[in-house]
């Protein structure tokens, strides 16, 4: 009885020895991809929509590639190469539990009209886009993503006339996941279409996003001749969007739908692979094994965006 006793205790201390190995390992390979990435302050020459951003107190910017790579390969999301880079807190990671960011994008629509603005029932609008949300995950579910379910307003629309910005937040749960997700959309609108920044976080982040909304809504500004005012009637194209609908969402009809959703589940997965792959060995030595280390995985990646969206 002592024998079997004594052997248990060993083989936990191996285990437990072997697990601060992993965990050791997991923290190494997290540190060099926060390390590989290439933040940036000042003022950004945005790619797309006539636009620069200058980079709030607070934050730090992350340009196309690796907003790509983040959102893609550790937040699991389907590629959207529409991306333009992200803003993220600087109390933050975007490898933490808790990380955030406001993903930017452009859509070159038009000059969407706001008369419509006042005169929106937002609560209808509500479950029309519940209904849609529903529908969606039959898509969704075919191409091996969690269902998920609009849960409501964590934030209902709002348009500010004079700086022509458009906000709002959802409240959105994937499968049986707590805490649930928020996404924090704003809309900047424009001679020749909008710029798109939307906040992926958790519920739990909702009070820190809006603390920043304002110096948010104020760090992208259009390039003379681009900005709302500018507008001609004479030769700029009308969008088919109005207000109610961006609420409404073109976005469910992409992969943009997608992006603004999921966040840091793959990283996790990774991190348990490692520990256990490390228990595997152990207890495996002897077999061969054509695995490759999970820390030589990640670190080969290095922001570029993998095609394998898995």
């Amino acid at each position: 009885m002592k024998k079997a006793i004594l052997t248990l205790i060993i083989s936990c201390l191996g285990l437990h020895l072997i697990y601060s190995q992993e965990v050791d390992s997991i923290k190494l390979f997290l540190q060099k991809i926060e390390e590989s990435f290439d933040y940036k302050t000042g003022n950004i020459e945005l790619a797309e929509g006539n636009g620069s951003l200058t980079v709030p107190e607070g934050f730090r910017y992350l340009g196309k590639d690796q907003s790509i790579y983040v959102l893609t390969d550790l937040w699991g999301n389907p590629e959207d190469t529409t991306i333009l880079g992200m803003l993220v807190p600087m109390n933050h990671s975007v490898l933490e539990a808790d990380g955030w960011a406001f993903i930017i994008s452009y859509e070159d629509l038009g000059y969407v009209k706001d008369d419509d603005a006042s005169d929106i029932d937002y609560n209808e609008l509500l479950e029309e886009m519940q209904k849609e949300v529903k529908e969606a995950n039959v898509e969704r579910v075919k191409q091996g993503y969690e269902s998920v379910r609009l849960v409501g307003w964590a934030s209902p629309p709002h348009y500010d006339t004079s700086l022509h910005t458009l906000h709002w937040a959802k409240e959105l749960a994937f499968g049986e996941e707590e805490p649930h997700t928020l996404n924090y959309n704003l809309r900047l609108l424009g001679r020749k279409g909008i710029y798109n920044l939307n906040a992926v976080a958790s519920m739990t982040n909702l009070s820190e996003v809006q603390i920043n909304l304002n110096k948010i809504i104020r760090c992208v500004s259009y390039n003379d001749g681009y900005t709302y005012a500018d507008f001609d009637s004479k030769t700029d194209n009308i969008a088919a969007w109005t207000i109610g609908g961006l609420v409404a969402g073109k976005l469910l009809a992409k992969t943009g739908f997608f992006v603004m959703l999921a966040k840091f589940w793959k990283v996790i997965i990774l991190a348990f692979a490692a520990f256990f792959g490390g228990i595997r060995k152990f207890f495996k030595k002897d077999e061969p094994t054509n695995e490759q280390p999970v820390s030589e995985e990640i670190v080969e990646h290095k922001g570029e965006a993998d095609e394998e969206n898995s």
